[in-house]
């Protein structure tokens, strides 16, 4: 009797909270093995893990801040040691900052927000490849970005920066893709809009999902649910011919 198989496993970053830990959940409850990235709350990490493997899936939480090389490195080497090589990957880590006006933003905001979420997705992917490419033996894989709606509208007098920095993750995203295409790994993107998750109160306007409702065409904000759907799909087989996309989640916005 040959062994069973092991689940496929994939690494989100920012898995502990909002959209990355909704991804989570339901990436386990379809299979998956999940490696979790936290940067700070070590609870909240270790409660995804606990609720994934109370329904028997498998689950670890791993520390690492992606604004930083170093630990991406190490962060990767510490999940093919305790978990084995990764096939899937969601980067989905981010941060956004207060609202301002670009000529108030600083030199040091603007710097954060590239790091972590142009630099950081651009090292995490970079890291992938490496263990998923064919060409260096890896057996494939599917990497699915996180966006946002503002890379198309700009978000003007408040958020330009995250706006542009999202926008660097679409054009990365389809230049992944083509680059990768023949080395059996999917690169997609996923364009939340407005999305009910705490990232808009660390940003200084916690009701800010509520407030602009009435911009969506649905009339209402969506669900860390609703976007990870889109997104576990485009990491699946089920998407196998599937690359270079971008799928909106945003209710029409």
């Amino acid at each position: 009797m040959s062994p069973p198989s092991l689940p496929p496993l994939v690494l989100i970053t920012g898995g502990s909270r909002g959209i990355g830990a909704a991804c989570a959940l339901l990436a386990a409850r379809q299979g998956w093995a999940v490696a979790v990235n936290y940067t700070r709350d070590a609870q909240a990490a270790d409660a995804v893990v606990s609720q994934i493997q109370a329904h028997g899936g498998k689950a670890q939480a791993f520390q690492a801040d992606v604004g930083v090389e170093a630990d991406i490195i190490r962060l990767f080497n510490e999940v093919d040691q305790a978990m084995g090589r990764i096939t899937g990957l969601i980067n989905n880590a981010g941060v956004v900052d207060v609202a301002s006006r670009v000529e108030d933003m600083s030199w040091q905001r603007l710097e954060r927000m590239m790091r972590i979420n142009v630099l950081g997705s651009f090292a995490c992917a970079a890291q992938a490849v490496k263990r998923m490419s064919t060409r260096r033996g890896g057996q494939g894989g599917s990497i699915v970005n996180l966006s946002s709606a503002a890379a198309t509208l700009g978000a003007p007098q408040q958020y330009v920066d995250y706006a542009a920095s999202k926008g660097a993750i679409d054009t990365f995203t389809m230049g992944l893709a083509k680059e990768v295409a023949t080395e059996g790994i999917r690169v997609n993107g996923v364009r939340p809009g407005l999305i009910l998750t705490d990232i808009h109160a660390s940003g200084g306007q916690p009701d800010r999902a509520h407030q602009l409702a009435n911009q969506v065409p649905m009339q209402r904000p969506g669900t860390a649910d609703e976007v990870a759907q889109a997104v576990v799909w485009l990491l699946s087989d089920a998407a196998s011919y599937v690359t270079a996309s971008m799928v909106n989640v945003g209710g029409g916005r």
